[in-house]
């Protein structure tokens, strides 16, 4: 690493060797923990060791965990969004470097890097506001001097697992409203990543002990798989939410189910922007680019499908070739280069094998794909950006494949489009480019788009702090984020109160001593 690596590093709290978990300004490890060595993506270079959660680390961490609900749900919801308005400063002040290590540890570029720091920013302002917020309902009783209304309360510990592909964002939009909700949390992040998991609890314990906050308010447990798994099976821990494949996610959901405690789920897309006859290609053309090739396709929102009308096919399939021969592949730490490493060779060799696939179900490339070597591709993990024409029923296409692979499809009728739009198992983001107004709101309404995410005249990439964010099928139906999302992170309660002289029963029922 060079030397302003090594700098930014060293201001982020990474050292030589990390532990395996914190409950706050306690950083630990227990006897057993094994090593895991965390390279770069960008360059193939290690960056630091850290030491993975045993089964007695995670229980400390849940104990604690528990233990800090008791005070931190008696603050009022106010004073909990000050402090998560001061998190949202110290934030604004690292943002360059906390950009940078997600840019070098997870092989974005450097602006999403820097983009996904700003997420987290705008969700602590929108939990700030959300603090004053957080409404119950009043109704009318059937029985005369009685009041009714729903108040809600927080739920305990939120346990959060988090994918690869977004470090350090996902988390926050989970962390930041559960804990002006009254909420702890227990962050378990993917094991590929863990190096901005702890450079965000540095930085957020700072503000908690200038705040006097309890430890155990924010813990994090580096892990694999078996952690999670602990969590998922926790009756300690009455939400999950988890971010990641549709595999992982049916198991996480069963485990919860079984125990019946709440999952919120974050997982897989297979997204596809219709290219209308009446679009604006040039609108069309930057959206389905940056959609497929952004973060080297590996985003749960990434465009896997272009369903493109006949009229306008040849055309627009020449301007796809056209820009694809622009693109700029390399570090991804240089903002003049558009397409970065995927994570590691395991998502190298997924992606070798799904171009095998798909050219051995009929799919014709017409942009090639192959793995890059040489000066700058050490790592071993860049890899072209690449498009096929296919058919919609391809095994291949039917799957999700986390890498820059684009699928061109033909269509004639807008149901066509449609029905070809919800022809996948995966619900996440969808949308249409068109200038046609009635062709818009076909897409939008109950009989168009089955996804959570439906939009018009963008791409499929991206979501704004504002909207609630998730998808339905096999995408897991979880809302993360704004709008009402934040009711998943709490418990309601119907309150009934008499003011009366004497005790009515509901429904007019008489009972008589």
């Amino acid at each position: 690493m060079d030397n302003k690596t090594k700098t930014i590093l060293s201001n982020l709290g990474i050292n030589a060797i990390n532990d395996a978990f914190s409950t706050g300004s306690t950083w630990g490890s227990a006897p057993g923990c094994t090593v895991s060595t965390i390279s770069s993506p960008v360059d193939g270079q290690k960056i630091a060791d850290v030491n993975m959660a045993t089964t007695a680390c995670y229980d400390k961490t849940i104990l604690k965990a528990t233990e800090a609900f008791t005070t931190w749900r008696g603050i009022p919801a106010p004073k909990r969004g000050e402090i998560v308005r001061q998190i949202g400063l110290a934030l604004r002040a690292h943002k360059d470097d906390l950009g940078y290590l997600v840019s070098y540890e997870m092989g974005k570029s450097l602006q999403e890097g820097r983009g996904e720091v700003q997420e987290m920013i705008d969700i602590c302002d929108f939990a700030v506001g959300l603090s004053r917020q957080l409404y119950g309902l009043t109704m009318h009783s059937e029985r005369p001097q009685h009041r009714m209304y729903e108040q809600y309360h927080p739920l305990g510990v939120v346990g959060i697992i988090s994918a690869f592909n977004f470090p350090v964002a996902v988390w926050s939009w989970n962390a930041m409203l559960g804990w002006v909700c009254g909420d702890v949390c227990v962050w378990k992040p993917s094991e590929k990543t863990p190096l901005t998991a702890i450079a965000c609890q540095h930085i957020v314990q700072t503000v908690f002990e200038a705040n006097s906050v309890p430890e155990g308010v924010s813990c994090l447990v580096i892990g694999d798989r078996s952690i999670g798994e602990l969590m998922a099976n926790d009756t300690r821990v009455p939400l999950i939410s988890a971010t990641g494949s549709t595999r992982m996610g049916k198991a996480v959901a069963a485990a919860v189910g079984a125990r019946l405690g709440k999952s919120l789920l974050e997982l897989g897309g297979n997204n596809a922007v219709i290219i209308s006859e009446h679009a604006d290609l040039n609108i069309a053309l930057t959206g389905a680019v940056f959609g497929a090739v952004g973060t080297a396709g590996q985003r749960c929102t990434t465009t896997r499908r272009l369903i493109i009308h006949e009229s306008i096919y040849d055309a627009f399939r020449q301007k796809l070739v056209n820009a694809y021969s622009q693109l700029r592949i390399g570090n991804p730490l240089n903002e003049h280069n558009h397409v970065g490493p995927l994570i590691d060779h395991d998502a190298v060799e997924a992606y070798l094998k799904s171009i095998t696939a798909c050219k051995a179900q009929g799919g014709k490339f017409i942009v090639e794909g192959g793995v890059l070597s040489g000066d700058g591709y050490e790592s071993g993990c860049y890899v072209r950006p690449c498009i096929a024409e296919v058919e919609n029923h391809y095994g291949i296409v039917q799957h999700e494949t986390f890498a820059p692979i684009l699928y061109l499809i033909k269509y004639s009728t807008l149901n066509q489009a449609i029905q070809l739009q919800n022809g996948v198992p995966q619900g996440l983001s969808s949308a249409i480019i068109t200038n046609h107004l009635r062709e818009a709101e076909a897409f939008l309404s109950a009989s168009g788009s089955d996804c959570g995410i439906a939009n018009v005249n963008i791409g499929t990439s991206g979501a704004e702090i504002g909207g609630a964010f998730g998808g339905e099928k096999e995408t897991g139906g979880g809302r993360e984020s704004g709008s009402d999302a934040w009711k998943v992170y709490m418990r309601r309660q119907t309150n009934t109160i008499n003011y009366s002289t004497s005790l009515p029963l509901a429904q007019g029922i008489k009972f008589e001593l």
